[in-house]
């Protein structure tokens, strides 16, 4: 076989991981002192903190401070290697993963690519809204804000103003409410500042959530705090609500009402991102890979899968455990042990989910925590639950200096009311550069 990866055959049991999310990074971690040769296929270069992406949209914090380069993540573990190429298919008989940069042998693979974001078959949703999944996303958020509310300035009509200042998204969990708190606090403290020519009064927020409440998932003293603290802020909430349709100006909602933006973020749901090759009858509701216990893709000996794009159906989680970070940090952790363990014929360890909880933020000094702790249930909201959401998000986040830059980022905007990252770089919502959408004939 060609090598033309570059890696060295060196006759040790090779792990191959495709996927650098939560869990790619902490299987690949576990494996740091095993008898293995682990390869990671990523078609990024950097891990990316996804809680955090919703910051970089709006300018909370720079882009590069929630990415990690893979290679300095690794850097001391010598029997690590990355290779940055898209996987495009598993040869399952053969063992080989087909790469855009060749092929690579695997004695054992591991899928850990995570979810992407489901539009339901609505090519035209697909097609017009931003979803919040990668950098290029957030940034791409970034520049369409902004860029929107320079084209404000540029229009005397009512309607068009409207629809460049007001904004809709599409999902009531954790990044649509974390989402909409943002924006909420960009209207009242940031935005005024920098464009003093514009009433925004009249820029509007609404929220759209399929179901009676916030934060499916959390207890109702969550959601209905959540709900209380973006109500106060002003966001227009429309509970019991589908988006029907959207066409880049108008959305369409189940109930035949119609709201105005160039805008929609869609934050609605999310689908397993599984790879070529595995059989259908793997695969379950939502693209997720059937896994056991030990995370084994039901019908193969060699092939596993974590995080979000494994679904590990039990009595408690019949649809699978939930698409966090936990359960993927989790399974990652385990299944390195448990290869180990099968490499040295010692038994395997079944997962079971420690749950941790869930939290969310909604703005300056508000949000809502359901802790898990020392066999006991803590729910708070508020000043308490945003300390805490803040300090556990900044320890995840991967490298010193990163946490550092995070961390005087929130101070500044603390104390300032102010964000320092309004930047328009790179493209727009419709990848049209900015300098070709803002041209303008009449006189100013």
């Amino acid at each position: 076989m060609v090598n033309y990866a570059r890696i060295a055959d060196t006759g040790k049991p090779r792990v191959v991981i495709i996927g650098g999310g939560f869990a790619g990074i902490e299987l690949a971690k576990s494996l740091r002192d095993a008898d293995v040769q682990v390869i990671l296929i990523d078609k990024q270069n950097y891990h990316t903190f996804q809680p955090l992406l919703y910051q970089v949209a709006t300018a909370g914090v720079e882009a590069d401070s929630i990415i990690h380069p893979f290679r300095k993540i690794f850097g001391k573990q010598n029997n690590f290697y990355f290779r940055l190429a898209e996987v495009q298919f598993i040869d399952t008989e053969k063992q080989v993963v087909e790469t855009s940069i060749g092929l690579i042998r695997y004695d054992y693979v591991v899928m850990a690519t995570g979810a992407t974001s489901n539009y339901f078959g609505d090519e035209q949703m697909e097609n017009n809204a931003i979803a919040l999944k990668s950098i290029d996303d957030a940034l791409t958020l970034r520049n369409t804000i902004l860029h929107n509310f320079e084209k404000s300035l540029l229009t005397d009509e009512d309607e068009q103003m409207n629809s460049l200042m007001d904004y809709v998204i599409v999902g009531g969990g954790p990044t649509g409410v974390e989402v909409a708190g943002a924006l909420s606090e960009l209207r009242k403290h940031v935005l005024p500042k920098d464009y003093k020519e514009l009433n925004f009064k009249e820029m509007d927020i609404h929220l759209v959530q399929s179901g009676p409440q916030l934060l499916k998932g959390m207890s109702d003293e969550a959601s209905r705090k959540a709900q209380e603290y973006l109500e106060s802020f002003g966001v227009k909430l429309w509970l019991n609500r589908r988006v029907k349709s959207y066409d880049g100006y108008t959305v369409t909602l189940d109930s035949g009402e119609t709201l105005i933006t160039r805008t929609l973020i869609w934050a609605a749901g999310v689908s397993g991102a599984p790879v070529n090759g595995i059989r259908k009858e793997s695969m379950l509701r939502g693209n997720r890979l059937q896994v056991n216990v030990h995370n084994r893709v039901l019908g193969y000996d060699n092939i596993f899968a974590i995080g979000d794009i494994a679904a590990m159906v039990t009595d408690e989680y019949p649809h699978g455990h939930p698409m966090l970070a936990q359960p993927a940090m989790q399974q990652g952790r385990l299944l390195g042990k448990n290869l180990v363990n099968m490499l040295s014929g010692k038994p395997l360890k079944a997962f079971n989910y420690s749950d941790k909880g869930a939290m969310a933020t909604v703005g300056r000094n508000h949000a809502v925590a359901d802790l898990k702790m020392f066999n006991k249930e803590i729910k708070t909201q508020g000043f308490f639950a945003w300390v805490i959401w803040m300090f556990i998000h900044l320890i995840s986040v991967i490298g010193f200096r990163n946490r550092l830059v995070v961390m005087v980022n929130w101070l500044w905007s603390y104390f300032t009311y102010d964000t320092g990252n309004r930047l328009i770089v790179g493209f727009t919502q419709k990848n049209v550069p900015v300098e070709e959408t803002m041209t303008h004939k009449t006189l100013i």
